[in-house]
């Protein structure tokens, strides 16, 4: 089997077990242009030209005034008019903060919980992470979509478990299906089974170019630092991964409704 056949297999093992997209469904990609949301979309594309379920597909990228990149979208209108996926580029921003403030509480789905953050009271990674989502939900409305997929792989779920455990004390991580509550949006994660140093090689064989920032605001982070946890932890167990997974799925964490 091709890395190319293994993530395709388990990216449509996700739709049918999970029950990720239905007919008639319209889904707007969150397209950073990293390996995973790229990825995501071509898988999605292709997808969408199979009779059933019918779905379409669209996609957005949000670029931060205040964060300097060093390229530009040519490259994602590209491969986005390659694959016939209609692309939205919005350009929005948000204030600067102390380094040192406390987030506040977020949804399942990493999406802000309440009303619009108070800039005093936020560091710029929790703001800059807000004003995406807000965009990615503001135009999925716009748009009447029905999901929107985000490029989360295996290890962001199970990173997301390690981090909320170690530092929350609760047994919790990103669904792979998250209805929302305040609107009629679902969050799906197609790419839930495919664990991210595939995704990484498949990236290379594709030649996939990479939107690149950088964010003055970047550090370590508890993520990174449960990154590391599960690096260790799969030294001592090889098969770690899938403990870890069945772990989520018995305790009915990976699908909210």
């Amino acid at each position: 089997m091709t890395l190319e056949e293994k993530l395709w297999r388990s990216f449509n093992k996700a739709l049918g077990q999970f029950q990720l997209i239905d007919e008639d469904d319209k889904i707007l990609v969150g397209l950073s242009g990293g390996k995973d949301s790229l990825c995501l979309l071509e898988f999605l594309a292709r997808r969408q030209k199979i009779l059933k379920p019918h779905f379409t597909v669209e996609a957005i990228h949000v670029r931060m005034e205040n964060i300097r990149y060093e390229s530009d979208t040519t490259y994602l209108q590209h491969f986005c008019d390659h694959l016939g996926i209609p692309l939205h580029i919005i350009t929005t921003s948000f204030p600067t903060l102390p380094s040192d403030a406390a987030p506040t509480a977020t949804t399942p789905d990493g999406s802000p919980s309440g009303a619009s953050p108070s800039s005093s009271k936020k560091p710029a990674c929790f703001l800059c992470s807000w004003q995406r989502r807000k965009q990615l939900f503001n135009l999925a409305q716009e748009l009447g979509c029905t999901k929107i997929a985000l490029g989360h792989h295996q290890d962001d779920i199970i990173h997301t478990a390690l981090m909320n455990l170690t530092f929350q004390g609760h047994f919790s991580t990103m669904p792979v299906k998250l209805k929302m509550r305040k609107m009629p949006l679902t969050i799906i994660r197609p790419l839930c089974l495919c664990q991210e140093s595939d995704i990484r090689a498949y990236a290379e064989q594709q030649h996939y170019e990479k939107q690149i920032m950088l964010c003055p605001h970047e550090r370590d982070t508890n993520r990174t630092t449960a990154q590391a946890l599960f690096n260790h932890i799969q030294q001592l167990n090889t098969e770690a991964r899938y403990s870890l997974w069945h772990a989520l799925e018995s305790s009915g964490t990976l699908i909210e409704s």
